[in-house]
Parts: structure tokens; sequence; C-alpha cells
């Protein structure tokens, strides 16, 4: 598979085209935005549409072996990688180590928009994946946080698990949704998704553009406050770590010997970074973590650069490493 075909194909398609204009807007500082209650409404649809046609998939699914070694590589990548990020930052960059631990527990935890927008670049190619890699990113969300609060209290004497943050982290409405979603989807079936199709199959890329939209506005602003704050190695770091947490993703997936489309997902996954469950939980474990730090490189670097340029890479890795 060529990369620069695939690159190009990639960037005329609408759901990036709306994340450009709305990273423009931002930069250009235009008075477009989208306001927070249907950036919400729209989130809530993505995550019970994507966990629901998730759930169906898995009720066809019979290898309930493959499920649970995808799972469990899945919660290892994302307490390993914040490992690995927080090396490479510190080398990378002059970053203090509270401040590059908060970071790390990014890289480990997922995006699940650029989860979903892979999705959306396999089913233009009419490459299958499986249901239960949904799950897959429900389980990856917490470890990494974890990752992160040991690194604190090896470097700083810090990151104390506070009262409240299991809750934080566990019952995020995201995960809430997700695998609620999943589960009603895999309970229901063939059948329920007949039921619900006009509205989790029809409107799902449109609502996915808009979506984006507002991600490129909030990722645009982001940039602009995040000017100053960080080095040349900390954004260069926003572009190598999911090259390497990709690596580590695919090297699973050969092990695992999962198909095509769910490897790049795993890729996508491990190359992703958060900027939503995280956040959230650093507010609480690591108050003195600086939010321009984290968010700018989470959703202001990484998160265009993986829409971009980091999907068509990983398919083509992913293609040249199993096949197609």
């Amino acid at each position: 598979m060529d990369v620069f075909s695939l690159a190009a194909e990639t960037l005329v398609t609408p759901i990036v085209l709306s994340f450009v204009l709305g990273l423009f807007a931002a930069l250009v500082k235009s008075d477009l935005s989208i306001p927070e209650a249907v950036a919400k409404g729209m989130s809530l649809y993505l995550l019970f549409a994507i966990g629901f046609k998730g759930g169906v998939n898995l009720a066809d699914h019979g290898n309930e072996l493959t499920l649970g070694l995808t799972l469990l590589a899945g919660v290892l990548l994302s307490a390993i990688i914040p490992f690995v990020a927080y090396a490479v930052l510190r080398l990378m960059s002059g970053l203090n180590a509270l401040d590059a631990a908060a970071v790390a527990g990014h890289y480990g935890s997922i995006s699940i928009v650029t989860f979903v927008a892979s999705t959306s670049v396999l089913e233009s190619q009419g490459i299958m994946y499986d249901g239960y890699m949904v799950a897959v990113a429900a389980a990856m969300e917490a470890p990494a946080i974890l990752s992160a609060l040991w690194l604190v209290t090896r470097t700083k004497g810090g990151g104390t698990m506070e009262p409240g943050l299991w809750r934080e982290i566990m019952l995020n409405g995201s995960i809430v949704l997700l695998i609620g979603a999943f589960l009603i989807g895999m309970i229901t079936g063939e059948d329920g998704l007949k039921e619900i199709a006009p509205l989790v199959i029809a409107p799902f890329k449109g609502v996915l553009c808009l979506f984006l939209l507002d991600m490129g506005i909030i990722a645009g602003r982001g940039l602009r406050k995040g000017r100053g704050v960080l080095d040349a190695g900390a954004i260069a770091f926003g572009i190598v770590m999911p090259m390497i947490g990709a690596i580590f993703g695919l090297g699973a997936a050969v092990l695992l010997g999962i198909p095509l489309g769910s490897a790049l997902l795993l890729m996508v996954l491990s190359a992703s970074a958060s900027y939503i469950a995280v956040p959230a939980a650093m507010r609480v474990a690591l108050p003195e973590a600086n939010p321009s730090v984290y968010l700018t490189l989470s959703l202001g670097v990484t998160f265009p650069f993986n829409l971009v340029i980091g999907i068509p890479l990983y398919l083509a890795l992913a293609t040249v490493a199993i096949g197609g």
C-alpha cells in the first residue's frame, strides 16, 4: 500500500478537511465556535454509535481466546508506554519531571476520536476489523494514569491516589457510555442494529465532521496558548512518540496474529494521546502539573499528526507486516 497516495486520499476527505477548517479558524482568530452543549452532544452520539456497532460485531465473534489476549495486550501497552514516553520526553525536552510524568500518562491512554476516525478510514478502504477493539479501547484508558502517578512518586515523592480518583477514572462518562453501548449492541445483535440503523449509521460521518471541526478549533486555540510554554524538543516529541507507540502496537498485533484492520486500530490506540479522560484525572491527582503543556501536546500536536499523517502511515506499515 502506497503511504503517500493513502495520505493524499485521507487529506481530501470531509473528516480531515473539517478539522483543518477548525484549526485554520482558530489560528486566524475567527469567532467561529460550536456551543459547548452541542459539542458534548456530538461526543455522546459518537461514543454511543461506535460502542453499539462494536458490540454488534462482537456478537458474531467466536474466538474468545483472541479477544482475551488482545484485551490483555491493550492493558499492558497502556501501562508500559508511559514509561517509554517519560524517558523520551526527558531526553528530548527541558520539561521538569512532574510535567513529563503528566504528559506520559496522556500518551499511554487513548484518543477515542482518533480511533473513530481510523474506523472510518478502514470502512472507506473496505478493510474489516473486529468489534471487540472497542472494548480494548475502553480498557486502555486507565492503566496509563496509574503508571504516570507511579512515575511521579518515584521522581518527586508526590502523586498519591487522592480520594475519588478511582471513581474519576473508572466512572468517567466517556468510559461508561462506551462500555454501556458496547454491551447493548452485544446483547441485541443485528436485530438491535436494524432497529436503530438510521441513528447510528447514516448520520455518523456527518456528525464526525462537525465534531472534528470543533476539535480543530480547540487544537488551534491550544497551539496559540501553548506558544512559549513548549520548547522545540517537546513539540518534536508530540510527533515522534506516536510513531514509537504505533510500533509497540504493531509488534503486539503481529504476536497476536490479529487481522489487518484490528492491527491498525491497536496501533492507533497505542499511538494516540488522551485529551478527555486523562486531563480530568490529572486535575485531581497532579494539580501542580501544567495543563498548557499536556493538553497542547496531546490535542494540538499529536492529534492532528495522527489524523493527517499517522493513520495512513500506520496502515501502510501494518499492510507490510501483516499483509492485506
